[in-house]
């Protein structure tokens, strides 16, 4: 293994540490750091998309044991996120002559959506706070409704997620937090997960389709990623989340701000 491998596998570790300790991070920190060792900005989102559908697929098995998955919300969010997927690729597609423009859309976008996950990061305790004092005992929505805005909070985090491989997981947690207020903790980020496999699988595959995909690459980022989410997991709650959420908003700030603008 030369000395650029070893690099993408230490990369791996740590991203990994990071998701298994903290829960977020994932896309947001790997597809910056796939960009600094000189990736492609398309072939980084293809290659980040399938490792967040690999390494996500286990947390679905042990969520789906726990019965910690609500299956009627993740058909809704996936009702409006598959088919966003389709339409985003099939306009990324249409930039196969113009590689130069495609790739600056994507850093570009991936800036902006850096910013927002930041933020969400930074204020997810007062945007919970706020459903929940204007929810009281009961959800803001319901019914009708409640579908609808879920099925577009899909389609906002589908075209996201395939322009960038972004957004599902820090931005899709506190969506479904305020949809979804009354609903356990645990089985809101539990469908976020079981949400999160079939939109980056599906986003994945679409990028590999159009050659935005380094398979190399992908094996020594789990190679990676694998033991460091477990080492991680060892550690969640004994580094303080007022210590841990700050940081890694600061971070996601830095990197967003510097792509975008």
């Amino acid at each position: 293994m030369d000395v650029g491998n070893f690099g993408f596998v230490i990369a791996g570790l740590i991203v990994g540490f990071i998701v298994g300790m903290t829960g977020v991070g994932g896309g947001s920190l790997m597809t910056p750091i796939l960009l600094w060792f000189g990736i492609n900005p398309a072939t980084a989102v293809g290659t980040d998309l399938l490792y967040a559908a690999i390494t996500k697929s286990g947390g679905v098995l042990v969520h789906r044991k726990n019965k910690n998955i609500d299956w009627g919300v993740t058909g809704w969010l996936t009702l409006g996120s598959v088919p966003a997927v389709a339409l985003t690729l099939w306009f990324l597609k249409s930039f196969d002559t113009n590689p130069k423009a495609l790739n600056a859309i994507i850093t570009q976008a991936l800036g902006y959506v850096l910013l927002l996950t930041s933020a969400a990061v930074l204020f997810k305790h007062k945007l919970l706070a706020f459903a929940h004092r204007r929810g009281g005992d009961k959800s803001l929505f319901s019914g009708r409704r409640l579908n609808v805005l879920t099925v577009i909070t899909g389609l906002v985090l589908g075209t996201m997620v395939a322009l960038t491989s972004i957004g599902a997981g820090a931005l899709g947690t506190v969506a479904l937090f305020i949809l979804y207020p009354l609903l356990p903790t645990r089985r809101l980020v539990g469908t976020e997960i079981a949400h999160a496999v079939p939109l980056t699988l599906v986003a994945g595959l679409g990028h590999a389709s159009m050659g935005n995909m380094n398979w190399e690459l992908l094996g020594f980022l789990l190679m990676g990623s694998l033991p460091g989410i477990y080492l991680g997991s060892q550690l969640t709650g004994r580094v303080p989340d007022a210590v841990l959420r700050p940081c890694l908003a600061f971070m996601l700030l830095s990197i967003g701000y510097k792509l975008a603008f």
